[in-house]
């Protein structure tokens, strides 16, 4: 199943307590198997299930810090859910 790719990006200026918030909700999200991004340019529904990757990233220079997460996942085809389960005999 080829599907267009869609992004979603947004940046903005916060303090530490409205970017935990921001964490919660991705976490609460994570946690329910749906995780949506929504801002005046657009938006993107995602649904994290099964095995997921996880790559954290902290980096410092002499005036930046930072820390990159990322989480990602493979969404299952269709028609791999359809198939039936194998079954092997010796008959």
């Amino acid at each position: 199943m080829n599907q267009d790719k869609k992004v979603f990006r947004h940046e903005s200026l916060q303090d530490a307590r409205s970017i935990r918030g921001v964490l919660k909700a991705l976490l609460k999200g994570l946690e329910k198997g749906k995780v949506s991004f929504r801002d005046e340019d657009g938006e993107i529904l995602m649904e994290p299930r099964g095995l997921l990757r996880r790559r954290l990233k902290a980096s410092q220079d002499e005036n930046r810090q930072s820390i990159n997460l990322r989480v990602s996942w493979q969404v299952e085809d269709e028609v791999v859910k359809k198939k039936g389960s194998l079954k092997v005999s010796s008959d």
